[in-house]
């Protein structure tokens, strides 16, 4: 039980250093915002520099592929248009339970606007039991928790995409419907970096594949990431402030890397920067990322990002190049993302209803292996239970 008055006692100190930072910040910010102006000034120099010194950089910009303080203007989404989301959840593995196996729970939303149709709410269960499902991944050192959370967000993936072609491509009135499917969280998949490249293949090859579907469709994608802790964009804006001829990190700060002569707006992250620049309903710039997993991707599924003035917040959305390439599609795109938060009141609608279905509670767990455990006697198991850490653990005689 967490004693709340030894804990209270504790909170002075930390208000006081959340205020000097506080003030810390607002000097980082002014700094930072007029190493915008000074960055476009010169900014086709600093991607050339930038292209060439890349593979000796100790910090990994984000290019801009406009000039970094544009501001663009978008407009709510037409009375009429479709949204798709899928989100999932999963039951772990433990083998205190009944049985070691886990389960992944997708849930998936279509809504309809202005077209007199019914929406989508509905979830996908699947249970994974067999052998090459649970152990598989131990050959590449990948334990059965991580790969399930790995498998949850390729089922997602190929849940959005079937869910929206199968919708858009038979003929029909709502085939000229703008349209858009959404995902939370980021489109760069960072865990990818350090799998094997077996088990990457697994994962990596169907979620591409799942994009190509929409791309093929022209359903736009995107991936919304509120309270975006990305700093990406900012890195850009180091490269003016080197105080070296070139950019050469290794051999000018490699033993020297908490203290970098380009590290004076730190750690100023993107949401912040923009959200003092960004007008209600205005994009930032876009900006190509640069992360060494999207190199895997293919250069039409490579990942470009935008920061959204919300309203609540200023969110970073990403899209797949050929999104971002396709001035008709990111406008379509932007402007239903913006759309379903004024709808949502600070949060997509659709984003967050596939969370609610695909979320298992507690009690959907207890069913869940009592529903297994009655499957199992009938199969004519004997001495199914749990073990007796979890008995003991449900019920407490404290």
């Amino acid at each position: 039980m967490l004693d709340l008055a030894k804990l209270a006692s504790k909170m002075p100190n930390m208000g006081q250093e959340m205020q000097k930072d506080a003030l810390a910040s607002v000097e980082r910010l002014q700094l930072a915002q007029s190493l915008l102006i000074k960055t476009q000034q010169q900014q086709d120099t600093l991607i050339k520099t930038q292209e060439e010194w890349s593979d000796r950089l100790i910090f990994t910009p984000a290019t801009p592929i406009e000039p970094i303080t544009t501001c663009v203007d978008i407009e709510l989404a037409d009375y009429s248009h479709s949204v798709f989301s899928a989100d999932g959840s999963q039951i772990a593995p433990s083998h205190h339970e009944i049985a070691y196996c886990y389960l992944i729970n997708i849930g998936r939303i279509m809504l309809h606007y202005g077209q007199n149709l019914h929406p989508l709410l509905d979830t996908l269960p699947e249970i994974y039991y067999k052998s090459e499902d649970l152990y598989a991944s131990r050959k590449w050192g990948i334990r059965t928790e991580e790969w399930m959370s790995y498998k949850r967000t390729v089922a997602e993936a190929e849940v959005l995409a079937e869910m929206a072609c199968t919708w858009v491509n038979p003929p029909g009135a709502h085939l000229n419907i703008p349209n858009l499917a959404m995902t939370d969280g980021s489109l760069i998949f960072w865990f990818l970096e350090t799998i094997a490249t077996e088990a990457r293949e697994q994962i990596l090859t169907p979620i591409l594949q799942a994009w190509e579907q929409l791309r093929s469709t022209k359903i736009p994608l995107v991936g919304y990431i509120s309270a975006s802790r990305s700093m990406e964009a900012v890195n850009f804006l180091r490269l003016p402030q080197c105080t070296y001829d070139n950019p050469n990190c290794v051999v000018y700060c490699g033993e020297e890397i908490n203290k970098t002569p380009c590290q004076k707006i730190e750690p100023i992250r993107d949401a912040t920067l923009w959200s003092s620049t960004l007008k209600l309903r205005q994009r930032s710039a876009i900006f190509r990322s640069n992360s060494r997993i999207l190199d895997l991707y293919g250069e039409k599924q490579h990942i470009y990002f935008c920061y959204l003035h919300v309203g609540t917040e200023v969110a970073r959305v990403e899209f797949p190049q050929w999104v971002g390439e396709d001035s008709v599609l990111l406008n379509q795109a932007l402007s239903i993302t913006l759309t379903q938060v004024n709808k949502g009141f600070g949060y997509p609608v659709a984003l967050a209803e596939a969370h609610n279905l695909a979320v298992v509670k507690g009690s959907d767990r207890s069913r869940f292996f009592a529903l297994l455990e009655d499957q199992m006697i009938r199969a004519g198991l004997r001495n199914v239970g749990t073990s007796y850490k979890e008995a003991r653990k449900r019920g407490s005689i404290a």
